[in-house]
C-alpha cells in the first residue's frame, strides 16, 4: 500500500486527494491542525484518514504533498527534517515560486528523503477542500522541477503517481520555472494592481473614474483582486526574477512614452499588432497560471422580465450559470449582460441555445 499524506487540504491539496483516493494500492492521509478541518475532510470523502499529528503523517508517508502557502513552505520542511522519514520519501509541493523551495531543502538536508518541487497551473476562482474537484488538473500543466540530487527513479515515481491527475507532466529547472511564471503570472498581478491603485488615485479626486470603470477595465484588472497575503508571499519569494522583469517593463513604459512623444503612430500601431499577432497563436482553451474566464455578452431589449427568461432558458437546459451581470458602461464591451461559466462547456452550450433563441452573443 502506498501512502500519500497531504498537509493543507484546500482547493489544490484537496483535489490532489480526490485524485488519488480511491485507486488501487493508494490510501491518504489528509493533516490539519484544526480537530474540525480534519473532521470536515473525512466526512467529505476528500481523504481516507485524517489526522492533526504532523510527525504521525509524514513518517507514514511514501509521498507527502506541501499544499500549504508559499510563506509557510520553510516552515513544514524544516519540521519533516527533524522526523524519521520513510527511506526513499518523496516529498513535494504546490507552490508557484520554486527556486526559493528546492534551495530551503537542500539546506534542511531531509535524510533519505527526495524533495522533487512541484506546481500544478490551474486553480478556481473558488478556495478551499468545498471547490476541491478530481478535474481540477484535468489538460494543465503540473510542472515538476527536481533537484540535481533527487534520482531519476524517484522522479519517474512522482511523475507516475501524478498521472491519477490526467495534467500534461512538464520537467523544468526551478530558476527557469520561476523566471517563466514569473513573466506570465507574477508580473501581470502586479501591473493589475498598480493600474488599479493609479485610478483609485484619480477615483479619490472624481468619483466619475469609478462609475465608469466598468467593463472592460474591471475585466483586464480582475486579478488585482487576489488574495494579498499570497500574493505578498509569492512577490517577496521570487523577489529577485520580479525586480528584472520589472526593470524590463519599466524599459517597455519607457519606450512607450519615446513613440508617444514622437506622435509616432506607425509605431503604436506596429506594437498592438505584434501584440496580436502573438497573442491569436496562445492556446486558448487550456487551463493556465491565470483562471480562464468562461464569458459571453449579450445584446438584450431592455424589455421587463427579459434576464430572468434568458437565467430560466439555461437553468431548463441544465447550463450552470456561475454569475450574471448587468453592463452599465459599455465602453469596449460588446453587451449589455454579462454571463460566467465555470466550464467552457457551459459556455459552448450557451451560445448555441441563445444565438438559436435569436439573441446575439459576443465573446
Amino acid at each position: 500500500m502506498t501512502t500519500i499524506a497531504i498537509f493543507g487540504v484546500g482547493l489544490i491539496g484537496g483535489s490532489l486527494a480526490l485524485c488519488f483516493k480511491g485507486k488501487p494500492g493508494l490510501h491518504v492521509i489528509g493533516h490539519s491542525i484544526r480537530p474540525s478541518s480534519v473532521e470536515k475532510y473525512v466526512q467529505r470523502g476528500v481523504v481516507d484518514e485524517g489526522t492533526t499529528s504532523m510527525q504521525a503523517a509524514a513518517e507514514a508517508a511514501d509521498f507527502i504533498f506541501l499544499c500549504v502557502p508559499v510563506g509557510n513552505l520553510e516552515e513544514y520542511v524544516q519540521k519533516l527534517s527533524s522526523f524519521k522519514l520513510k527511506p526513499g520519501c518523496i516529498i513535494t509541493d504546490v507552490g508557484s515560486t520554486k527556486a526559493s523551495v528546492t534551495a530551503c531543502a537542500r539546506r534542511y538536508h531531509l535524510e533519505g528523503a527526495y524533495f522533487i518541487g512541484g506546481h500544478p497551473m490551474a486553480g478556481s476562482e473558488r478556495s478551499g477542500v468545498e471547490a476541491a474537484s478530481s478535474f481540477l488538473f484535468e489538460n494543465a500543466y503540473y510542472v515538476l522541477t527536481p533537484d540535481q540530487d533527487a534520482p531519476p527513479e524517484a522522479v519517474e515515481r512522482l511523475r507516475t503517481l501524478l498521472e491519477h491527475t490526467r495534467a500534461h507532466i512538464v520537467l523544468v529547472d526551478a530558476v527557469e520555472h520561476d523566471q517563466i511564471v514569473g513573466a506570465i503570472s507574477h508580473l501581470p498581478h502586479i501591473i493589475a494592481a498598480l493600474l488599479v491603485n493609479q485610478v483609485r488615485g484619480y477615483h479619490e479626486g472624481n468619483p466619475l473614474y469609478g462609475s465608469l470603470a466598468a467593463g472592460g477595465f474591471r475585466d483586464i484588472t480582475r486579478i488585482a483582486s487576489s488574495d494579498p497575503v499570497i500574493w505578498r508571499d509569492i512577490l517577496i519569494n521570487n523577489r529577485d526574477v520580479m525586480l528584472e522583469l520589472l526593470s524590463d517593463w519599466q524599459q517597455e513604459t519607457e519606450r512607450m512614452i519615446g513613440i508617444l512623444q514622437r506622435a509616432d503612430g506607425a509605431a503604436v500601431e506596429k506594437a498592438f499588432e505584434l501584440a496580436g499577432e502573438f497573442r491569436s497563436r496562445l492556446p486558448e482553451r487550456r487551463k493556465g497560471m491565470i483562471h480562464s474566464l468562461y464569458e459571453c455578452y449579450v445584446d438584450v431589449p431592455d424589455h421587463p422580465g427579459i434576464i430572468g427568461r434568458i437565467a430560466t432558458e439555461l437553468g431548463n437546459h441544465r447550463i450552470n450559470l456561475s454569475n450574471l451581470q448587468i453592463i452599465e458602461s459599455r465602453e469596449d464591451v460588446p453587451g449589455v449582460l454579462r454571463l460566467s461559466f465555470r466550464e467552457q462547456s457551459d459556455l459552448d452550450g450557451a451560445v448555441e441555445l441563445l444565438e438559436s433563441l435569436g439573441y446575439h452573443t459576443h465573446y
